[in-house]
């Protein structure tokens, strides 16, 4: 069964960077993008990939990060 843990502290995110964990980014209650990494995050900013080229830049506070685990 598969489970969503939340994403919120610079340890969650260190920890879903490492492990490459694949991500749900919600914005305004809506999924936004799917299936993405981590590559990196700050304070104000989070960078995900969904495909080779495919970067993307979300803001911390306006948007929830899920770590889809198994």
């Amino acid at each position: 069964m598969a489970r969503n843990q939340r994403l919120v502290t610079d340890l969650d995110f260190q920890e879903a960077v490492e492990k490459q964990a694949a991500v749900r980014v919600f914005k305004d209650d809506h999924m936004v993008d799917s299936n993405a990494v981590v590559l990196r995050y700050s304070e104000k900013t989070v960078v995900v990939q969904t495909r080779v080229s495919d970067l993307t830049y979300y803001d911390r506070e306006t948007c929830e990060f899920f770590e889809m685990k198994k």
